[in-house]
């Protein structure tokens, strides 16, 4: 009956990030990659000093058609505090 609850709670964990798109743990980089070079849905931490003290940048991928996209998903940006 265990192995029946851990196999679930996998598959539920992988339906979860498959629908929305996000993985628990992002890439940092030193730039925010040009619109149109990140998948829909990849998370990005920003560390570009444009957040304040002790908070970083996250950027979620969109997939938007101005450039070269078929949705109209917009990149997500917000500060969020560092682990």
């Amino acid at each position: 009956m265990n192995s029946r609850k851990t196999c679930l709670f996998a598959a539920l964990y992988a339906v979860s990030a498959t629908v929305l798109g996000t993985s628990a743990i992002g890439e940092t980089v030193k730039r925010e990659p040009p619109m149109g070079k990140m998948k829909e849905g990849e998370r990005l931490l920003v560390d570009d000093g444009s957040c304040p003290a002790g908070q970083i940048k996250e950027v979620i991928g969109g997939n938007h058609v101005t450039v070269g996209g078929t949705k109209r998903i917009e990149r997500i940006k917000r500060c969020i505090p560092k682990r």
